[in-house]
């Protein structure tokens, strides 16, 4: 007797199975697959638009986008909100469309953040060729533009029979449920077999979970790991985004309560503690605090709980300066476990927390120690109480003023969403997380344009929750339009829009490196050529209130906190405009990061630049 069968277009096929796929972990279950963003066109209209169409909202809830990266960033944050745990797809057309996703797919994978891409291909039949918007290979006849999503993909398949949907999103849905292996997920889908009928096996649409490890740490690896900890006098941790995605949070707490051992956070990781807990110092590396910094740099043994170590935190190999240091990294995985030549944990993060504690009973680290962090610590926060204190409340505010007055405004569970400019490195510095997804920053990628939609795909994964996106104008001039979408679904997504004239950051970088700020600012040009003129006469608010947003500008500190209250309160999507004082006020840097400067130059400021490179570069080492 032959299995039931349904008959199905591929892409009604497809959007069928989705609807059916579960996570589970820790005994709660969640779609793997809550929504599909899309945007249509010819390669994906009569496709998979018809088969979101027919299936339905209660099937397939669908949202309509203005920009295919801004989609793959709005699914990216409602991922990371919910820890990895649910996931959306995003479908586009062939073409530009198509080539649209590969900044969005490249920040979801180096993020380890799981997004569905669906972009439309070209006829697998070959029937009509070349088509609209086909790019013709003259040896290759296989390769479409989506080949450009490989590299950025963690799977990719081209499905050019039906029946080959099967296998491949099968597959699809195991690396996105996997901690170790997710990242974006690639199926490109031929315009002519989303439209093709198949006899589907009924089970291929049946319930199926996806349960999400806790891998335990291996005993003999976990036994090494107990007796370096031991071993150590100047332990410290460095809590990654892994400790957010496998929600850690309380075992690394009741870990530092019983141990002492200080945390340091990149930015992913900032908010494992909170911040006013005794343990907690606040960012590491170049953008680190003071006294996480200092600690750094006479660690004798670094822990690294769910961290990549980018350059960022290692001030680019040279922020471990103790000639002994020696690194144990707990990992969930084993390539990123290995890094920096360390003893290796591959586990959870919770898990291997929770064992570390039971295997560390009654150890602690010395009370001089524990007596000298705190005390920097507390220093530390005198610093930040100073950058967000506002001298006059009539004056224009400062970058670091707008951050403490936004400080007084939200809540515990708000959420802060930034990604790029001088924002990330004040934030990162100075901002006081109170909850463990209130600080949201996108620092893998660091792509510009990644807030405001971002901010849309938290509130869609927590209603009701406050959430914050902080832009400058290079950012806002970047990638404005899913405004148009918060306003049509109704989520009072708040911007927070600096208008500082340029690109402030690369500004102060170009002059670090010699550059002299050369084309950073947003003005006319001067006699000379040079963008040195008067600022644009550009008016960004008014921008965003022809986008549907309740504008609210903000000149002064006082008008500033006024504005912030009002916006919170708000249960439309509204943006705070504030024009700030360009001088820089936060805490400089507190070590250094690697950008090369140029070896041969006639320009002073380009020597001096080298000058200063060649003496931070002599500090770089390779820990083996």
């Amino acid at each position: 007797m032959s299995a039931p069968t349904r008959r199905l277009t591929t892409a009604q096929a497809l959007v069928r199975f989705l609807s059916a796929q579960y996570t589970e972990r820790d005994g709660v279950r969640r779609r793997l697959i809550a929504g599909t963003w899309g945007i249509f066109g010819h390669g994906n209209v009569a496709g998979v638009g018809q088969a979101l169409l027919e299936a339905g909202e209660e099937v397939m809830p669908f949202h309509q986008g203005r920009n295919e990266q801004s989609m793959v960033h709005a699914a990216v944050g409602y991922a990371r909100q919910l820890n990895r745990l649910s996931a959306q797809a995003v479908t586009t057309s062939i073409g530009p469309g198509a080539t649209n996703l590969v900044t969005g797919a490249a920040l979801a994978t180096i993020n380890r953040l799981p997004v569905l891409l669906l972009p439309g291909d070209y006829f697998a039949s070959h029937a009509p060729d070349p088509l609209l918007q086909q790019l013709e290979h003259p040896v290759e006849a296989d390769v479409s533009v989506n080949d450009t999503l490989r590299p950025v993909s963690r799977y990719f398949d081209r499905i050019t029979r039906p029946e080959a949907l099967i296998p491949s999103a099968l597959q699809a849905m195991r690396v996105l449920a996997d901690p170790a292996e997710t990242g974006a997920v690639t199926l490109a889908l031929p315009q002519d077999v989303q439209a093709e009928a198949y006899d589907w096996p009924e089970e291929f649409f049946a319930e199926r979970v996806w349960y999400v490890r806790r891998p335990a740490p291996d005993p003999v690896e976990l036994a090494a790991a107990v007796e370096a900890i031991r071993s150590a006098e100047r332990p410290l941790i460095v809590a990654g985004g892994g400790v957010h995605h496998s929600e850690a949070e309380q075992a690394l707490k009741a870990f530092v309560e019983a141990t002492g051992i200080p945390v340091a956070s990149t930015q992913a990781g900032k908010g494992s503690l909170r911040h006013d807990h005794p343990a907690d110092l606040g960012g590491i590396g170049h953008t680190g605090t003071a006294v996480s910094d200092e600690l750094a740099r006479t660690a004798d043994l670094v822990i690294g709980v769910g961290t990549r170590y980018t350059d960022f935190t290692t001030a680019s190999g040279t922020l471990f300066q103790n000639p002994d240091v020696r690194f144990l990294n707990l990992n969930i995985t084993a390539f990123d476990a290995h890094k920096l030549a360390a003893r290796t944990l591959v586990c959870d993060a919770r898990s291997g927390l929770e064992k570390l504690a039971e295997g560390l009973a009654g150890h602690r680290v010395s009370e001089a120690y524990e007596a000298g962090y705190r005390a920097g610590k507390e220093r530390w926060d005198e610093v930040v109480e100073a950058a967000y204190r506002a001298g006059d409340d009539s004056a224009v505010p400062t970058q670091t003023q707008v951050l403490g007055a936004l400080d007084a405004a939200v809540g515990d569970d708000d959420v802060v969403i930034n990604a790029a400019g001088s924002l990330p490195g004040d934030l990162h510095k100075l901002w006081r997380s109170r909850s463990p997804r209130q600080y949201h920053l996108e620092y893998g990628y660091s792509c510009m344009g990644y807030e405001i939609p971002a901010g849309i795909g938290v509130q869609q994964a927590a209603p009701g929750t406050p959430v914050w996106a902080l832009v400058g104008d290079g950012t806002y001039l970047m990638m404005p339009t899913e405004i148009v979408t918060a306003v049509q679904e109704g989520l009072p997504v708040n911007i927070v829009l600096i208008q500082n004239h340029g690109y402030a950051s690369i500004g102060g970088l170009s002059e670090e490196t010699g550059g002299e700020r050369f084309g950073t600012a947003y003005r006319f040009r001067a006699a000379d050529g040079t963008f040195t003129g008067a600022p644009l006469p550009v008016d960004l608010a008014a921008n965003a209130a022809s986008l549907g947003m309740d504008v609210l500008r903000a000149k002064t500190v006082r008008e500033l906190r006024e504005a912030l209250a009002a916006a919170r309160a708000s249960d439309r999507p509204t943006c705070v405009y504030v024009e700030t004082d360009p001088a820089p006020t936060a805490p400089p840097a507190e070590a250094w990061w690697d950008v090369p400067v140029a070896e041969t130059a006639s320009r002073e400021a380009a020597v001096e630049a080298r000058e200063r490179y060649d003496r931070h570069v002599a500090d770089r080492r390779r820990h083996l």
